[in-house]
């Protein structure tokens, strides 16, 4: 159990566990993750824990990569994990050595090339009406450009791109687990993938990072038999939060334009999708079935996360409470609750923020917070 002086609020760090510092900085800002955490986040975690050159680390739910991106910045090697390949992606382009001169060349190519129509294969409903006819066109020629670039590394950094500046001229809104078309007038996509090329190439002039070696693998986290035993020194994660968002439903139009060939099953917000509970973590708790099927997935990676993990090593996992409409989930208790029986220290839990809870917009359900677990092995 832990102790009341172990639960500590932090509201200093509520807004350090959003994406929303990371909208203006290069290289963070080349993939708006609304899921994800700050650099600034990541910097705390790093100070607080003594990262220098020659520490490893692991982020085994990586999303788009910021934890590794900082790791760059500070000269540490580091190794992300998602199971999600838009993830992936991001974090790789996020993450790779890039000559600008060569980017430049490339640039200078693919805007020099004059307007053709382009087969851009079936699209669902959904895509087609997320964009205009004009949008549509200049997504499907320019994504022929890019895919002519032989240079892989160089490639992907112009997809990415490519699907930025689609996002920005989308009709189509995340909004929570749903895409909601409103139609607004947008710049022609030309303009912008020119504007968001340019200002990704300043960014890579820009970064001065040390000398690292980062690794990004598509993989689960519950089954990280890839990773050696005891190799890391530090863990800053954050799995998905326990809610009813399934994020390749929210990435549809990304996956549909950019990865045609990836058939991905919806990930919801248990690490699986199997609600199946052999085994029930917290028996006597009476929790929803997808709170069992997240804690029991939770407990499985942190079992991995142990293993691969060297003696003292330090870990933040930042999670949320899980809200239903019968109670409230209190993740942080308990996933620092299944930590301590698998052998790790819990430091404390730093309680970044609480928000209200209502049920049907009006009959309030309680708070949830976001938290922040310490954890060492």
């Amino acid at each position: 159990m832990l102790k009341p002086n172990q639960i500590v609020r932090a509201p200093e760090y509520g807004r350090l566990v959003t994406f929303v510092p990371n909208k203006r900085l290069p290289i963070h800002r080349w993939f708006y993750f609304k899921e994800g955490f700050s650099r600034d986040f990541v910097v705390k975690m790093f100070e607080l824990f003594g990262a220098k050159p020659g520490v490893r680390l692991l982020d085994p739910f990586c999303g788009s990569g910021t934890s590794l991106v900082v790791a760059k910045e500070f000269g540490l090697e580091a190794c992300g994990v998602d199971a999600s390949p838009l993830a992936v992606f991001v974090s790789q382009v996020k993450t790779a050595d890039y000559d600008v001169e060569v980017l430049e060349q490339a640039a200078e190519r693919i805007f020099s090339k004059k307007f053709r129509v382009c087969d851009l294969g079936e699209v669902s409903k959904l895509t087609k009406a997320a964009f205009s006819k004009h949008a549509l066109e200049d997504i499907a020629f320019f994504r022929e450009e890019v895919r002519c670039i032989d240079d892989a590394k160089v490639r992907n950094f112009f997809t990415l791109a490519l699907m930025n500046s689609s996002n920005r001229v989308s009709y189509g809104i995340k909004d929570g687990s749903y895409i909601r078309i409103i139609k607004k007038p947008h710049p022609p996509l030309r303009k912008v993938f020119k504007r968001m090329v340019k200002r990704m190439i300043r960014d890579v002039k820009s970064t001065n990072y040390q000398p690292s070696n980062i690794e990004v693998y598509l993989g689960d986290a519950r089954r990280l038999n890839f990773l050696p035993d005891e190799a890391y020194d530090i863990v800053v994660t954050s799995p998905p939060y326990l809610n009813k968002i399934e994020y390749t439903k929210v990435y549809h139009i990304e996956y549909e334009l950019f990865f045609p060939e990836v058939k991905v099953d919806a990930l919801r917000s248990y690490i699986g999708i199997n609600t199946k509970v052999d085994q029930d973590p917290f028996p006597d708790l009476n929790l929803p079935v997808a709170a069992k099927a997240y804690l029991r997935d939770l407990e499985q990676a942190l079992q991995e996360i142990k293993r691969v993990c060297k003696e003292d090593a330090r870990l933040a996992v930042v999670v949320a409470e899980g809200a239903f409409p019968d109670q409230i989930v209190p993740c942080d208790l308990l996933i620092a609750e299944l930590a301590a029986k698998l052998g790790f220290t819990v430091d404390k839990i730093l309680v970044a923020a609480e928000r209200v809870v209502t049920r049907d917009r009006i009959v309030k359900i309680g708070k949830a917070r976001e938290s922040i677990i310490l954890l060492q092995k």
